[in-house]
């Protein structure tokens, strides 16, 4: 069990903090608002109200000790972001996430000490945009030049096996496992067949996983 903390509980950082309570997470929730840290107490383990730009009360959290410390803190308080940011780093915590708002503000939370910066917005964006312009991909993953996707089997693919299919040679793409409902079969056998409404979980580049979500 990783112990991680959880700084700013705005709508996005309250839901980083109840998933990773629900993973099985051990959750320190920091805010200054009490309001919102009543929000989460029940969900994680526990919940400290703190001005994270207070130096000497952070260093009292002990936050070294921890797997790593999220900074969630809003948009309309980007200074304070980056100077909790600067904090932690000083504190030298092992593992600094933070939430950016644009690229400068990434610029400056990696300058400061990030260790790993994220935009949900744009990640957001990103997936809806995909989905728009390649309706058959459920969700992708992007691995450097290559991609793991969630692909809805073409209906041309129901009733085939996979050798039949060899997906690989004709498609470039290799099949990592199938979801089917509910269940997920992993490295399914050569023999074992599509079926209509399956879910194929690809690697592959782009252009290839691309071509697959357009087969009908």
């Amino acid at each position: 069990m990783a112990q991680i903390a959880v700084i700013g509980l705005g709508r996005f950082g309250r839901a980083v903090a109840r998933s990773l309570a629900l993973e099985g997470q051990a959750v320190l929730a920091i805010d200054r608002d009490v309001h919102r840290l009543e929000q989460v107490r029940e969900a994680v383990d526990s919940a400290v109200a703190v001005d994270t730009t207070d130096e000497r009360r952070m260093a009292t959290l002990e936050l070294e000790r921890m797997a790593c410390v999220v900074v969630t803190i809003g948009s309309r308080a980007t200074e304070a972001s980056l100077l909790t940011t600067a904090i932690l780093r000083d504190l030298q915590v092992p593992r600094i996430v933070a939430r950016a708002f644009d690229e400068r503000h990434a610029r400056l939370l990696i300058a400061v000490g990030a260790h790993e910066v994220l935009n949900p917005e744009d990640d957001v964006g990103q997936r809806l945009a995909l989905r728009l312009a390649h309706p058959g991909i459920v969700d992708q993953i992007p691995l450097g030049d290559r991609s793991i996707a969630e692909v809805e089997a073409p209906e041309a693919f129901a009733g085939r096996t996979l050798e039949a299919l060899d997906l690989l040679e004709r498609h470039g793409v290799v099949l990592l496992a199938v979801r089917r409902g509910d269940a997920i079969l992993p490295h399914p056998e050569p023999s074992a067949g599509v079926e209509s409404g399956d879910t194929l979980i690809l690697l592959g580049d782009a252009a290839a996983l691309h071509g697959v979500a357009a087969l009908k």
